[in-house]
């Protein structure tokens, strides 16, 4: 090469493996990929103080988490609550909601419980009281009770998991479904594990 810098000419230069865009610059194959979404149970201890609920949920807001349901109650600890947090995301999505959480004042602790934990939902299902045995036999099927019975509907419990709150209000719809309350996932590590013991 006769003048300029010296080195080889830029075609002669060896050129890093990877696909290039447009304008000739690498793509990093992993910024690329696409997570496909899946559901996870995030369990958090918070301090029981007002206003916790709002700063929980004005964060998912903030970070467009898709929150698919969210429960809180109390501990064995008069301080704290816990919430029960169901979101769809991305796994960097859920890394992100887990890490955000953290950051959070009144949070103590946060664990993204397992596949296999304790998963139960509570539905109210009220129904056309036009056939009150029918609905009794149909509640009976799921291991629910009538919970209240008028001449012009019925309301029934259902305990259980998703699957089976989904079930039965799929049966239920024979008789005419009027209104559906659920309290969205509430969850509990299996065996002694505890999320007391995290903090």
């Amino acid at each position: 090469m006769t003048g300029g810098m010296p080195g080889p000419a830029p075609d002669e230069r060896m050129r890093p493996k990877g696909r290039r865009n447009t304008q000739g610059i690498r793509v990093d194959p992993e910024a690329e990929v696409t997570h496909e979404p899946r559901q996870a149970v995030l369990s958090a201890l918070v301090k029981h103080r007002p206003g916790v609920l709002s700063e929980v949920s004005a964060l998912f807001s903030r970070r467009q988490f898709n929150i698919e349901s969210l429960t809180v109650g109390p501990t064995v600890d008069d301080d704290t609550a816990r919430m029960t947090i169901l979101i769809e995301e991305p796994e960097p999505g859920i890394d992100q909601a887990k890490k955000q959480l953290r950051k959070l004042v009144p949070v103590v602790s946060v664990r993204e419980l397992e596949g296999e934990a304790v998963r139960r939902e509570l539905a109210l299902v009220k129904v056309s009281g036009e056939k009150p045995d029918d609905v009794n036999a149909v509640a009976d099927m799921y291991d629910g009770q009538a919970v209240d019975a008028s001449t012009d509907s019925v309301t029934v419990e259902i305990t259980g998991s998703k699957q089976k709150i989904d079930a039965a209000i799929e049966a239920f719809k024979q008789f005419d479904v009027q209104e559906i309350v659920r309290t969205g996932a509430a969850a509990l590590e299996r065996g002694p594990k505890t999320l007391e013991k995290d903090v």
